[in-house]
């Protein structure tokens, strides 16, 4: 098993986890050195290459810990919307009868 938690059921993927707070931490850092690292890439060309890389890791970080649980509500979503649009399909073929 893994530092975070990738198989999740549609209710648990909709509950509040460590691995949202953990994809917060992750997105808040990886944002903060995207914006230091576009200054430091004029600056200091050097310690920009180095942000920038240290940016790539924290986003790609965040995508591993929440993208599990996105792709479980995602799959829901499309699951209801499907139901909801058969339901109203057979509504309308009833009003035009």
């Amino acid at each position: 098993m893994g530092l975070f938690r990738t198989n999740w059921t549609p209710h648990e993927a909709d509950e509040w986890t460590r691995e949202d707070y953990w994809a917060v931490v992750f997105s808040s850092i990886s944002y903060v050195l995207m914006t230091i690292c576009i200054a430091l890439l004029f600056v200091k060309p050097l310690w920009g290459v180095l942000t920038t890389i240290g940016a790539i890791v924290f986003a790609w970080l965040m995508y591993r810990v929440i993208d599990p649980k996105l792709r479980t509500l995602s799959e829901e979503y499309e699951t209801k919307q499907k139901e909801y649009l058969d339901r109203l399909d057979k509504v309308m073929k009833w009003e035009e009868d």
